[in-house]
């Protein structure tokens, strides 16, 4: 049997054959590249807008809460945030928690188990659900390697799952009352006093 070898000057090269047993393989990884990828035009995104702004019209002067050194990180936490950063931050927040987090974590609601629909409103909640996404985010991208998941479920969801659904939890009295407590949105760094 013999090799075809392409004409010399030729441009197009042979097919890349790959065995049956390595296309799961080859699927898992580039699935988790799109999703790295698509987290990465979040941030893009995200940077440019903030950017924008710094830029506009209405800007005045650095973020305090960011920090007074020109190229100094945007804070990462969600309760350091304010304004439209807080709010492009709780909207990806509530798209995982929405997407990822109930469906598949979500179990049924008792009062041993509360849940509020308005969890974005309890401070406690947002602040412990943003810090189990970073947490995520991190341990499921391709470099926290296999065990990255098994890792995120053992130190992070296990804990603050029984932490936000504890009878004695946040969301304790919206169980007993949907009135109670009076849901409010959460303060900004300016409210705070975490201003500089």
């Amino acid at each position: 049997m013999s090799e075809s070898v392409p004409a010399s000057g030729s441009s197009e090269p042979e097919p890349i054959r790959i065995a049956d047993e390595d296309l799961d393989d080859l699927v898992s990884a580039l699935t988790r590249t799109m999703a790295e990828v698509r987290q990465h035009g979040v941030i893009l995104d995200r940077l440019g807008s903030e950017a924008d702004d710094e830029t506009g019209s209405g800007s005045t002067g650095p973020d305090p809460v960011a920090g007074d050194e020109p190229g100094s990180a945007p804070p990462l936490f969600i309760l350091a945030m304010g304004g439209a950063e807080y709010a492009a931050e709780l909207a990806e927040l509530s798209f995982w928690v929405t997407h990822i987090l109930l469906p598949v974590y979500g179990r049924e609601i008792g009062s041993t188990r509360p849940w509020c629909a308005k969890w974005h409103e309890h401070p406690e909640a947002v602040a412990r659900l943003h810090a189990l996404w970073l947490a995520w985010q991190q341990l499921t991208a391709a470099e926290a390697g296999q065990s990255g998941p098994s890792t995120w479920h053992r130190d992070h969801l296990d804990h603050a799952i029984a932490q936000l659904r504890a009878p004695d939890g946040p969301f304790a009295a919206c169980a007993t009352s949907p009135s109670r407590p009076a849901h409010r949105v959460l303060s900004t760094p300016d409210q705070l006093g975490l201003a500089a």
